[in-house]
């Protein structure tokens, strides 16, 4: 049974769920989720022995919101991760992590391995430190902009979601899920390199503008799991959660004294085929090549037909995949 509870950590108070006994197993979500997106992965965890700990992360869900942009840092996340860990174990945990939570694991492992003696991540690979700030090689041209660019200025994309904000949800869950299909494009015309369509926003649209239709739910989504998301970001707002993406440059200088380092713990990766982070520039390339920045890369699995929400979509085959990888620990 999954309960919940609150945890000072890092100077601000995390909402946690958890469930289970055993070995600590902390679970990073993404945007725009919640701990809620690991709902199936709590129990089968907890069931195979281990402690799930999936908390709400910083700007979400019942935790600390600030209202300072510097306030998430790729360092303040890990920040927050080793105080919760500090808080519920003494032994290293593992950390897994989904969408914008998978750098934070891949961090976690690469500058705590002290902490942490395991990553899983999903859906976004290890992308070791690039030459050029990002938000200046990702694509744009007169007509569109990379979706990262859209959420750089405050209050636009915040406009937008809240106007109708399970509207919102739902479209985003949709639209990046393995179940719609997409009429995709190979490159985003005035850019050199192949993007997914649903990753770029029209110039005076938004990013739901091309997505008028409303189609059915799949299987793996209710509309009771799309009622839980609404009214926690009808609570709280999109700002916290786009305040990370505000933060992809000032990560980049931050993380200049580590460049080059490789991760020295053992991980997982396991992503969808039809992922539009797989689709993103270069993402196939450091997937099949991330043994050079992960040389413990113990497996890389490619789920057919599923999309975005990894964990969601293929609940059980991500569960049996990660408890598989533990034991092996």
């Amino acid at each position: 049974m999954i309960s919940h509870r609150f945890v000072d950590a890092n100077g601000i108070r995390l909402h946690i769920a958890e469930c289970g006994t055993g070995p600590l197993v902390i679970l990073c979500h993404g945007f725009p989720e919640s701990w809620y997106s690991w709902r199936h992965q709590l129990c089968a965890l907890a069931d195979a022995g281990f402690h799930a700990v999936a908390p709400d992360m910083r700007g979400y869900g019942q935790s600390s919101c600030p209202d300072e942009i510097e306030r998430y840092t790729l360092f303040h996340l890990l920040g927050d991760v080793v105080a919760l860990a500090d808080a519920l174990a003494t032994e290293p945990a593992v950390i897994a992590g989904h969408d914008w939570g998978a750098p934070v694991a891949w961090h976690a492992g690469l500058l705590r391995p002290d902490r942490f003696r395991a990553v899983i991540a999903l859906s976004v690979p290890f992308r070791p430190r690039s030459r050029a700030r990002p938000t200046t090689v990702m694509p744009q041209n007169e007509r569109e902009q990379f979706y990262q660019l859209y959420f750089q200025t405050p209050g636009v994309a915040e406009a937008e979601l809240e106007a109708d904000v399970r509207r919102s949800i739902r479209t985003m869950l949709l639209a990046a899920s393995g179940d719609v299909p997409v009429r995709s494009t190979p490159q985003v015309p005035g850019t050199e390199s192949p993007v997914h369509p649903i990753a770029m926003v029209r110039r005076g649209g938004g990013i739901l503008g091309r997505w008028k239709d409303q189609p059915p739910l799949p299987g793996w989504l209710s509309e009771a799991d799309v009622d839980f998301y609404a009214t926690e970001f009808a609570r709280t707002g999109f700002r916290g959660g786009l305040n990370w993406y505000r933060n992809i440059d000032r990560n980049w200088e931050l993380l200049a004294p580590f460049d080059g380092v490789k991760l020295g713990v053992p991980a997982l990766f396991v992503a969808g085929e039809r992922d539009l982070v797989v689709g993103f520039s270069g993402a196939r390339e450091l997937i099949a090549n991330m043994r050079t920045w992960v040389p413990e890369l113990r497996r890389s699995i490619m789920l057919a037909g599923c999309g975005h929400w990894t964990q969601q979509e293929r609940a059980r085959e991500v569960s049996s995949a990660m408890i598989e990888f533990l034991r092996g620990l």
